[in-house]
C-alpha cells in the first residue's frame, strides 16, 4: 500500500468514526426534546403555587412580616411549598446565583483571558529566542513507523473535536465582549446558535477520542527511569547539549497526555451534567441549581486550562520542532529525528524495521 492510499484509508476511517459519533448525538437531539416536552406537559392548577403571595410565605416561620423582612429572608434561601412536580420552584430567589455570575464573569473570564494571552506571548518569545528546534544531524531521508492508522484516527478525532469545542466554548465566554460589538446582533446570534449546536454534538466525538487514546497509549505513558533525566535537561528544548534519552513518549508528552486525560474526564463529567440539566445528581448533596452552577464553573475552569495546554502542544507539533508533525501526518518519522528525540524507542523501532526487512528478503526454504 502506498503512502497516498494509506492516508486516504485512515482519513476515510476517521470520517466514518466521526459520522458515527455525530449520528449518536443526533438521535439524542430527537429524544431529549420529547422527554422535556413530556416533563413540561404538567401544568399546575390555579393557586397551586403557594410560594410568595402578597408579602406572605404560607407555612413558613415568617408569618405576617413586612415586605422588606420577607424578601430579606427569601434572599437567604428560605423555601416555600409547591404542589407541582418541580419542587425547585419552591425557592423563589437563589442568592448564590449572584456570586456564581460574579465569579464566572469576573475572575474566571479574567484569568482565562490572561492565561490564553500569556501562553501565546510566551511561545512567541520562545520562538524568537530559540527558533525552530532542528534535527542536529539533518534529515536522513529514511523513515520508521511511529503511529499506525488507529492511533492517528484517535488523535485527530480528539484534536479536531477539541478545537471545535474550544472555539464554540470561548465564544460562549468571551463572544459577547469581543465579537458582538464587531459583528452585530444578527450575525453574532447566528454564530452563537451554531456554536451551541456543535458544542452539544461534537462533545460525544471528543469523549470517544478520549477513550481511544487512553486505551491505546496508557501503557507507554506510565513513568519510567528516563523521565527524570528528561526533566533535568529540560528535554533539550533550550539547546546547549544533546537531547536526553526517551522511550516512545518523553516526560513532557506524558505530562500533556495525563493533562488531557484528567482534564477531558473533568470536561466530560461536567459537560454531561450540563447536557442533561437536573437529570444527574452531580455532585451529590447539593441543591439542583447549585449543581448546575458548580458544573458550569468547573467546566469553564478546566476548559480554559486545557486550551492553554493544547496550544503549547500544537506549537511543538507544528512550527516549534522540525519533523514532529510527520508523526501524526504520515505516521512515519525520520530516523535522525527519532534517534535525537526518542533514542530508546528509536533503537527498538529501527531493529524491528530491519528484522522485518530481512524476513521479507530471506529466501524461502
Amino acid at each position: 500500500m502506498t503512502a497516498k492510499s494509506g492516508c486516504r484509508c485512515w482519513l476515510a476511517q476517521f470520517a466514518a468514526l466521526l459520522l458515527i459519533a455525530l449520528g449518536i448525538t443526533f438521535t439524542l437531539d430527537i429524544v431529549a426534546p420529547q422527554q422535556l416536552q413530556a416533563q413540561s406537559s404538567v401544568r399546575p392548577p390555579a393557586g397551586a403555587v403557594t410560594n410568595v403571595i402578597e408579602g406572605r410565605v404560607p407555612g413558613s416561620a415568617l408569618g405576617n412580616r413586612s415586605n422588606s423582612e420577607t424578601w430579606r429572608a427569601i434572599r437567604k434561601g428560605i423555601r416555600g411549598t409547591v404542589s407541582i412536580p418541580d419542587k425547585k420552584a419552591g425557592q423563589l430567589v437563589q442568592s448564590e446565583g449572584d456570586s456564581w455570575r460574579a465569579l464566572k464573569n469576573g475572575p474566571i473570564a479574567t484569568w482565562g483571558a490572561l492565561g490564553l494571552a500569556g501562553i501565546v506571548a510566551l511561545l512567541v518569545v520562545f520562538y524568537l529566542i530559540r527558533g525552530k528546534i532542528r534535527v542536529d544531524h539533518g534529515m536522513s531521508g529514511r523513515t520508521i513507523p511511529r503511529f499506525n492508522d488507529i492511533e492517528r484516527i484517535a488523535h485527530w478525532l480528539l484534536a479536531v473535536s477539541f478545537i471545535i469545542l474550544a472555539i464554540s466554548g470561548l465564544n460562549i465566554t468571551f463572544g459577547k465582549y469581543y465579537l458582538l460589538p464587531v459583528l452585530g446582533k444578527p450575525a453574532f446570534a447566528a454564530i452563537a446558535a451554531t456554536g451551541k449546536w456543535l458544542h452539544g454534538y461534537v462533545a460525544f466525538a471528543f469523549m470517544t477520542g478520549l477513550v481511544m487514546i487512553l486505551v491505546l497509549w496508557i501503557k507507554q505513558n506510565l513513568p519510567d527511569k528516563y523521565d527524570l533525566q528528561w526533566l533535568a535537561k529540560g528535554g533539550g528544548m533550550f539547546g546547549g547539549g544533546s537531547h536526553p534519552p526517551a522511550k516512545k513518549f518523553n516526560a513532557g508528552q506524558k505530562f500533556i497526555f495525563w493533562g488531557v486525560i484528567w482534564g477531558g474526564l473533568g470536561l466530560s463529567a461536567t459537560g454531561i451534567a450540563l447536557l442533561f440539566p437536573f437529570q444527574i445528581d452531580f455532585p451529590a448533596g447539593m441543591e439542583p441549581i447549585q449543581q448546575m452552577q458548580f458544573a458550569t464553573t468547573w467546566h469553564s475552569i478546566i476548559a480554559l486550562g486545557l486550551i492553554v495546554l493544547v496550544i503549547a502542544n500544537i506549537y511543538i507539533g507544528t512550527i516549534g520542532m522540525e519533523g514532529s508533525f510527520d508523526a501524526m501526518g504520515t505516521g512515519e518519522v525520520d530516523e535522525n529525528w527519532a534517534k535525537e528525540h526518542h533514542s530508546v524507542w528509536a533503537k527498538d523501532a529501527t531493529k524491528a524495521k530491519e528484522d522485518e526487512r530481512k524476513a521479507k528478503t530471506a529466501p524461502a526454504e
